[in-house]
């Protein structure tokens, strides 16, 4: 079952030249898709158009067979689309229990229940919950960006650059709980900078060019692709 459907979208910011030009894509139940590519290619754009941050001046975009093009980003994250973005993810001035009850405005009556669910999920969040966010290695702070966006009760996660700034230590174990996120059966759509790393855990995988699909594939095919290989992956 293909729970998003991105067909032919353009846009971008303001009045500025289209920075996607017509990329279309999906999303199963279940998976794991990564989007790569050079940069300036509007990986990014498109996981804002699909949260609701970029205008479109053509295409569409289904959500659980639902027409969600003209909802705002409230809209889309009422439908269930939560956007976990690469930077000013956290608020650094708030500890980490106030960065998760903020985060509840869909649905404050059940903030309790869902904050309990969230520190059995990642125990060190409740060590730390009375920590600022700022005090966080980045790591962490990776950690409570998702947590927080758990706590809309998503059907499907974006995730814009998650392991940027990482060791790569945390990388990998950042890497290790977005598996374990999708197994309990949350599917994920991510921007990564770590190609390789990325297509390794995913099930299928698009290249972005230019503001337009290059390529897509299994994460396999698309990993072991020497053309891929060469002009995306580093060899």
């Amino acid at each position: 079952m293909t729970m998003l459907r991105v067909t032919d979208v353009v846009g971008g910011y303001g009045a500025s030249e289209d920075i996607l030009k017509g990329p279309s894509i999906g999303v199963a139940a279940g998976e794991i898709v990564t989007i790569i590519g050079p940069n300036g290619a509007g990986k990014s754009t498109l996981l804002k158009a699909i949260a609701g941050l970029v205008d479109l001046k053509a295409g569409r975009i289904e959500f659980d067979d639902v027409d969600v093009t003209r909802e705002d980003a409230l809209g889309r994250a009422r439908a269930g689309i939560s956007f976990v973005p690469q930077e000013r993810n956290v608020f650094g001035a708030l500890n980490v229990a106030e960065n998760l009850s903020i985060s509840a405005f869909l649905s404050p009556h059940q903030e309790a229940r869902r904050c309990d669910d969230i520190y059995a999920r990642y125990p060190m969040l409740h060590g730390k919950r009375h920590a600022l966010a700022r005090t966080l290695s980045g790591g962490q702070r990776k950690i409570l960006a998702v947590a927080m966006g758990l706590m809309t009760n998503p059907h499907l996660m974006l995730l814009d650059e998650p392991t940027a700034g990482l060791s790569p230590m945390a990388a990998e174990e950042l890497f290790a709980a977005i598996i374990l996120l999708n197994r309990s059966g949350l599917p994920i759509l991510m921007v990564e900078q770590h190609a390789l790393e990325a297509l390794s855990i995913s099930n299928r995988g698009y290249v972005l060019v230019a503001g337009r699909v290059h390529a897509e594939g299994t994460g396999e095919e698309l990993s072991s692709d020497p053309s891929i290989r060469r002009l995306f992956l580093g060899g």
